[in-house]
């Protein structure tokens, strides 16, 4: 059984309350809401809306998928905490959040969203005071920013806040590198579990089970992303696409697979030949996708621009007579993540003055799309940052990965 396989509880050591459900310490929440409060001063600001998922559990362990209807915290620069939440999302954050202060969020054709958010804001004493709000979030939509900023006009100084709480995120404390470990792990073995339900006549469904039912014996979660997985042409596609097949004689099968755990997501990629024939120009792609890899992991570390890593993957491709094959992004960082993605910015893309920093993580991908002959290839992993060479979560084969 793939239960065997990890020893959870031993291997993370998550033991930090019993009557909330939440996965760091006290002390750890109480530092993180110190920074945001400090940078909140810096800011000139007296607190903040906050409307981004990832933002919220990072700060309290609010753990919620209601973000994408309504939902929202604000954090004063005294570390007030308090959620404004619909009713239906009140159980998640009593079970999850260290917040104290939750307010109810009635669905309403009388009271909008913004006047409940107002009337939150005079509860706090913020008539008159300068807020920051953030929009880059799935979390608020433009249609309620809009109302909110009606609403608020002449009352407060409402001012777009800057995506400080995720570049806050970005360097991971121990806790959160356990978590990003295990969830490569898993990954790892549902990779391989994953390759070994791929053959010729497989059904894309039967192999989309096995990477599923695999995440979950292990105590996985849903990864935040729906994974793309593709045979014949639909192996180009980066993106998921519906409709399920079998897999073919003489075919590719591109994995591109991600696991959560504790919301902190590891991806993975390959490309799956079927015979008896195998295309040459693949294995050519493929050497070339594992030579781009194994350069960029060598310049993986802190004090490497992101725009320097993508340097290298577009001068090796280039320099293997990929040219054609390059993209304008070759990896992202992860970290904890709502849907629809696990992606979050930094992206590894041209000119990105983003410094690496020790515990940052990223993944690479080195994806190979030849649209003329319809033929892909790809190696991704996810690495750790340190001093030195990359700490490699996720692994991939080197060699062609090619089924009967």
């Amino acid at each position: 059984m793939c239960t065997t396989d990890l020893n959870l509880k031993e291997t993370i050591g998550e033991n930090f309350m019993s009557d909330i459900n939440i996965h760091f310490s006290r002390e750890e929440f109480s530092q993180r809401k110190d920074r945001v409060c400090a940078s909140l001063n810096e800011q000139g600001l007296d607190g903040l809306l906050m409307f981004k998922i990832e933002d919220m559990y990072w700060l309290t362990g609010y753990d919620s998928d209601g973000f994408s209807i309504f939902g929202t915290m604000f954090i004063g620069t005294n570390g007030q905490l308090t959620h404004l939440s619909r009713m239906a999302d009140l159980g998640n954050a009593s079970y999850s959040s260290i917040c104290e202060d939750v307010r109810p969020a009635p669905d309403s054709q009388t009271v909008t969203r913004a006047e409940q958010v107002k009337e939150m804001l005079n509860s706090l004493g913020m008539q008159g005071k300068r807020i920051g709000i953030q929009v880059d979030t799935m979390g608020l939509t433009p249609r309620l920013f809009l109302q909110i900023q009606s609403e608020l006009d002449g009352w407060c100084k409402l001012t777009i806040a800057p995506d400080f709480i995720r570049e806050l995120r970005l360097v991971k404390s121990p806790q959160e590198l356990d978590y990003l470990r295990q969830a490569g792990k898993i990954m790892d073995i549902a990779m391989e579990k994953t390759i070994e339900a791929t053959f010729s006549g497989a059904y894309e469904g039967d192999i989309y089970a096995t990477f599923y039912d695999t995440l979950f014996r292990l105590g996985g979660d849903l990864p935040a992303h729906i994974p793309p997985l593709g045979s014949g042409k639909s192996a180009l596609n980066l993106r998921y696409t519906t409709k399920r097949k079998h897999v073919l004689e003489n075919d590719q099968i591109t994995l591109e697979l991600g696991v959560a755990y504790r919301h902190y997501h590891a991806a993975s990629m390959c490309v799956v030949l079927t015979g008896p024939e195998i295309n040459p120009r693949q294995l050519s792609m493929h050497e070339t996708s594992v030579i781009a890899l194994d350069a960029v992991q060598s310049i993986l570390r802190a004090g490497t621009t992101v725009g320097e890593i993508y340097d290298m993957y577009k001068t090796t491709l280039e320099e293997n007579g990929e040219k054609n094959s390059v993209l304008t992004v070759c990896g992202y960082t992860m970290g904890a993540a709502w849907p629809p993605t696990w992606m979050e910015q930094p992206m590894i893309h041209a000119g990105n003055p983003v410094v690496l920093e020790e515990n940052m993580c990223f993944f690479t991908h080195m994806i190979l799309n030849d649209r003329e002959t319809g033929l892909s290839m790809a190696v991704a992993e996810q690495a750790i940052i340190t001093a030195g060479k990359p700490e490699i979560i996720t692994n991939v084969r080197r060699t062609p990965i090619i089924k009967d």
